[in-house]
């Protein structure tokens, strides 16, 4: 999931994935400086071209933006 650390909707997002017991990984970009913050935009761009946060992306395929529980608990819950 790429965030921001001072995001409401980025915790709740990971809060939600928590109780959904998702294993999960987390990059707060807004914590990232110079190459490092640039090659994470630009890979986050390729999935969310707006850079919204949170962005999750599965397996390198789906994307979910924003925080959207129901569409977040459905597709888990189909797994």
């Amino acid at each position: 999931i790429y965030t921001l650390s001072t995001c409401i909707w980025c915790r709740k997002t990971k809060n939600l994935l928590k109780d959904l017991n998702v294993e999960y990984s987390y990059i707060d970009v807004d914590l990232l400086k110079g190459e490092d913050r640039e090659i994470v935009l630009k890979n986050l761009k390729k999935h969310n071209p707006k850079a919204g946060f949170p962005t999750m992306v599965i397996d390198s395929k789906d994307t979910i933006l924003g925080f959207d529980e129901k569409k977040i608990r459905d597709y888990f819950e189909e797994q």
